[in-house]
């Protein structure tokens, strides 16, 4: 058998894995890795970031997209750290992912080398927020296996990520040995004992809801969900930022149960008498700072599926508990019996009229001061994109107006049209959104903010030079929206840190590459979308913004006055 560089061994294992895109920013510590991508250059593609923050989004947004791991290429030390907010992404939102950190020379290790860290202690699942797994690959002959191993615990259970640490002597051994097969998830089927107390649960109900979100969610699993409600005429909400889980355009559609959450919905989440929780891990966001369902014991009946055993009862004692992965558990519940008639009809309707109200543009709840009409803006995106657009935000008061007013089409449709950060990571969008155009050729719409933009606005670089097509609408402000609207109810009127001084950003995004154009009224954002939509590389679009419309319930002066 012929040898070759271990780091070429490890891009093929990449490939037999199904892996098409790897991001990075590259590094002296993985050359080999590097030229094993030369190598293979008709089978798989390294996007070269500007900062390696960037790479790990691009890969995050990659394992939602593909429901496989994404896969990000940083060195040692300063990569590491910068890609740990991606990884911190990944773990939160429930993402596979694998991130594969070039390291100092074995002979090095452990006398505090160039850029070493301990990368165990850092991102080891000691840490509860950054990896399910670390690992050191020491012998190049083990790579497949190391490989292998890798992609099966970030799909398998709760999906999340995992890192591979390699050596850079390692990597240019030469080495014999073959690629493991492509690793699938496996899936983990509900107790039929569990699903027939479920039924009893549900028929014992007067004023259900499903709840659905987090990781595992395939096409196939959303349509299954999607048969299950209607066969039992059941109301679903998705969790925070997993909008796209439920069809937002489906009578059954209750909204989602997030960070701005509608009242109506929220008055619906605590009268219901039992939830069924159905792959969300009940977050923060999602329960409202664990008050609209209660912790650790809820006052409503609460059913949890999950497909980690180690997340059932870790926060809340529910009345029953199922270990199911979601393509197993929704295609169980699709072929649940359900009853001729169900008591709950009207509590359905009613569940869906108040998200109705909620989303209609005519509703905004607020006169919004300035020339700029957001809801009609979200309309406009609404009414131009294709159902199959990509929308993507980064971490902000801006991505509430996209939350509450656009509809999302479902992942039962045969896409996903949602990438946002749960954890809240400020700079996730821009990068997301060219993953998106880069694996999927579909439009892209990156919404974020003034503050938002620059925190990754150096990957437009990376679209450009990678033929990435994004459309980008900046809100521009002048404030760290959310932080003002905090400080305005806690202190009011003593600003703080939240005041910005920005520079040109349809300047800067033609310097990248990209074409731009700024918005000062309603009635320009239209035509300005179209001609983004028809141009052939990407557009950052600024809409300007009085400091006023802070949110989509409230202007600034109001929620200073009301703390008055």
């Amino acid at each position: 058998m012929t040898t070759r560089l271990a780091g070429h061994l490890l891009v093929e294992c990449l490939i037999a894995q199904g892996v098409t895109h790897a991001f990075g920013v590259p590094g002296e510590s993985y050359l080999a890795v590097l030229d094993g991508f030369h190598a293979h250059a008709d089978r798989i593609r390294f996007v070269v970031n500007r900062q390696e923050g960037g790479a790990a989004f691009m890969a995050e947004a990659q394992g939602k997209l593909t429901g496989r791991p994404g896969v990000c290429f940083v060195t040692r030390g300063p990569g590491a750290t910068n890609a740990s907010i991606g990884l911190h992404t990944a773990f939160q939102d429930s993402t596979p992912l694998v991130l594969f950190v070039g390291d100092v020379a074995s002979e090095a290790r452990d006398r505090e080398a160039f850029q070493e860290v301990d990368f165990n202690v850092f991102f080891g699942p000691s840490t509860r927020g950054m990896a399910k797994r670390v690992e050191r690959i020491d012998d190049p002959r083990r790579i497949p296996e190391y490989v292998a191993r890798a992609f099966a615990t970030a799909m398998n259970g709760r999906p999340g990520p995992v890192v591979l640490v390699l050596p850079e002597d390692m990597l240019t051994q030469r080495v014999e040995g073959e690629a493991l097969p492509r690793v699938e998830p496996v899936q983990a089927w509900a107790d039929p004992g569990a699903l027939r107390e479920l039924r009893s649960l549900l028929l014992a109900a007067e004023r259900p809801l499903v709840i659905a979100g987090g990781g595992g969610w395939t096409p196939q699993s959303a349509a299954a969900l999607q048969r299950f409600a209607e066969n039992w005429q059941l109301p679903v909400a998705n969790a925070f930022r997993f909008q796209d889980c439920f069809d937002n355009h489906h009578p059954n559609c209750a909204g989602d149960v997030g960070l701005g959450i509608g009242p109506a919905l929220a008055r619906r989440v605590r009268d219901s008498d039992l939830i069924l929780a159905i792959g969300p891990r009940l977050g923060e966001a999602t329960t409202g700072g664990y008050t609209l369902i209660e912790a650790p014991v809820p006052r409503q009946k609460l059913v949890h599926i999950h497909a980690s055993a180690e997340e059932l009862g870790r926060v809340y004692q529910p009345a029953l508990a199922i270990q199911a992965s979601m393509n197993a558990a929704a295609r169980a519940l699709e072929v649940l019996t359900a009853p001729p008639t169900v008591p709950w009809t009207d509590w359905t309707a009613g569940c869906h009229a108040d998200y109705e109200a909620n989303v209609d543009v005519r509703n905004g709840g607020i006169v919004l001061p300035g020339t700029i009409d957001m809801p009609a803006i979200i309309h406009t995106l609404q009414q131009q994109l294709p159902p199959d657009a990509v929308l993507t935000n980064g971490a902000g008061n801006f991505a509430t107006w996209l939350h509450r007013f656009y509809r999302y089409h479902g992942l039962a449709k045969g896409f996903k049209t949602q990438l946002g950060p749960t954890n809240g990571a400020m700079g996730y969008g821009v990068p997301a959104g060219i993953a998106a155009s880069l694996l999927t050729g579909r439009t892209v719409v990156t919404f974020t903010g003034d503050g938002d933009f620059l925190m990754n606005g150096q990957e437009l670089a990376t679209a450009v030079q990678h033929g990435a097509r994004s459309i980008i609408v900046l809100l521009n402000n002048g404030i760290y929206g959310t932080i003002r609207m905090h400080q305005e109810r806690e202190y009011p009127a003593r600003v703080s840190g939240s005041d910005l001084r920005n520079p040109d950003f349809c300047a800067l995004a033609r310097a990248y590459g990209y074409a731009a154009e700024r918005v000062n009224r309603t009635d320009e954002f239209g035509p300005a979308l179209q001609r983004a939509l028809e141009g052939q590389g990407g557009t950052l679009i600024e809409v300007v913004l009085d400091p006023e419309v802070l949110t989509t319930r409230g202007t600034l002066s109001a929620i200073r006055n009301a703390a008055r």
